[in-house]
C-alpha cells in the first residue's frame, strides 16, 4: 500500500472520519443539528398541548361561564342606562349621584382592585383558551401536511394512469382541436 492510501486510511479508516470530526468542532452536522430541532420542537409541541388541555366541562362549570359573561353587559348597560336616566329624571339622576360622593375613596380603591382582578382572570382565562386551540391546531399540521401530500398523489395518478391508454390519448387528441 503506497502513502496515500495510508493517508486516507489513516484519516477514514476505523470508523473515523478526521476531516468530518474537525470540521464537526466548528460547525455542527446539518443533519444532526434537524433532527435534534425537530426533537426539540415535537416535545415542546406535546408539552404546550399537555399544558393547555381541559377535560369536558360539566353543566356545573358552563353554568358558572354563562354567570361569568354577565358582568360586562351589566356594566355597559347600567352606564348607558345612567345616561338615560340623568337625560329623563335629572332630579332623580342628581339625588343617587349625592349618594355616591359620600362614598368614601378606600372603597372606590377596593371596588377598583376587585373590578380590576375579575376582568384581568377573565382576560387570562381567555389568552388560556386562545393557546389550547393554538396548541390544537399546531399539533393537527403535520396529519394536515399528509393528508394534502396523499390528497396531491391521488390527483396526479389518475393523469398517470390515463395517458399509458393509447384509445384515450388518441381521442383526446382529436377532440383537442
Amino acid at each position: 500500500m503506497g502513502l496515500i492510501g495510508a493517508l486516507f486510511s489513516m484519516l477514514f479508516g476505523g470508523e473515523r472520519n478526521v476531516v468530518r470530526d474537525t470540521v464537526e468542532v466548528f460547525r455542527p452536522n446539518a443533519e444532526a443539528d434537524a433532527g435534534r430541532d425537530a426533537t426539540r420542537y415535537g416535545a415542546s409541541l406535546a408539552q404546550f398541548a399537555a399544558e393547555f388541555a381541559q377535560p369536558r366541562r360539566g353543566l356545573f362549570d358552563r353554568f358558572i361561564d354563562g354567570l361569568n359573561r354577565l358582568p360586562r353587559p351589566f356594566l355597559a348597560l347600567g352606564t348607558l342606562g345612567l345616561f338615560v336616566s340623568a337625560m329623563v329624571e335629572p332630579i332623580w339622576f342628581s339625588q343617587r349621584m349625592q349618594g355616591i360622593a359620600l362614598v368614601p375613596e378606600p372603597l372606590w380603591w377596593l371596588m377598583g382592585a376587585i373590578v380590576s382582578f375579575y376582568f384581568g382572570a377573565r382576560h387570562q382565562t381567555k389568552s388560556q383558551e386562545f393557546q389550547t386551540g393554538l396548541a390544537a391546531t399546531l399539533a393537527r399540521a403535520p396529519q394536515v401536511a399528509a393528508n394534502i401530500r396523499e390528497l396531491s398523489d391521488l390527483l396526479e395518478e389518475p393523469v398517470a394512469q390515463h395517458e399509458t391508454n393509447r384509445a384515450l390519448a388518441d381521442w383526446r387528441a382529436r377532440n383537442a382541436r
